[in-house]
């Protein structure tokens, strides 16, 4: 793998764990609504420790990354999100090994195997009102944009993870603790929707940003 690729999917990489950690807060905020209020404490425990130990994380390719993150998730994030969020990165891993430079349509089918292992794991799918009701549509977009270069899908794909995301109010919740509110579900956003957006949004930006030193 050459060390520009590798870069960029470091970038992504951390780019998603200093997001995660950043915003705890209003991850937190955003579940308490109608949940136990604690993703984004759960969420930050884990990527604390993939920033801290950052530089001693052995790995050849992103796909090795990917597992050693799934790890660290696994063991270190509590409640429903460690298993859900180690597993995603674990299938994405596996998708990615040994893959030298991996192209665009690679990327995108660790993405859908990331996204069938929290199906998968969490029971879940489009429109329980999760994740996967930002996730699955900004994939989508990532893909179908990828021939305008990897900033304007990006970007795109950003986009589309906000909007899907915001559209989360009014959805009935079948997952989770946010489904044992009801009908009261209805009134807010789903937390870990919105966080899928607020990643993107930042991997968007960093991406853009580093482009000119990467390319």
């Amino acid at each position: 793998m050459s060390d520009t690729h590798l870069a960029r999917g470091e970038l992504v990489v951390y780019t998603i764990a200093q997001t995660t950690v950043d915003n705890e807060k209003y991850f937190c905020d955003l579940d308490a609504v109608v949940g136990d209020g604690d993703f984004g404490y759960s969420l930050a425990r884990g990527f604390e420790v993939v920033i801290s130990d950052w530089d001693s994380l052995e790995y050849s390719d992103i796909g090795g990354l990917l597992k050693r993150v799934a790890i660290i998730l696994s063991k270190k994030v509590g409640g429903a999100s460690g298993p859900i969020w180690g597993t995603a990165f674990l299938r994405a891993g596996g998708s990615l090994a040994g893959v030298d430079d991996p192209t665009g349509e690679q990327v995108i089918a660790a993405l859908r195997s990331a996204i069938e292992g929290i199906k998968q794991r969490g029971t879940c799918d489009l429109g329980d009102k999760t994740l996967l009701d930002a996730l699955v549509p900004a994939v989508d977009e990532l893909e179908a944009a990828l021939p305008e270069g990897p900033d304007v899908a990006l970007e795109r794909a950003a986009a589309t993870a906000r909007e899907r995301a915001e559209a989360t109010k009014g959805m009935l919740a079948k997952r989770g603790r946010a489904s044992y509110t009801g009908e009261r579900s209805r009134d807010s956003v789903d937390a870990g929707a919105i966080g899928v957006a607020v990643l993107l949004e930042a991997v968007s930006k960093a991406w853009s940003e580093a482009g000119a030193r990467l390319a």
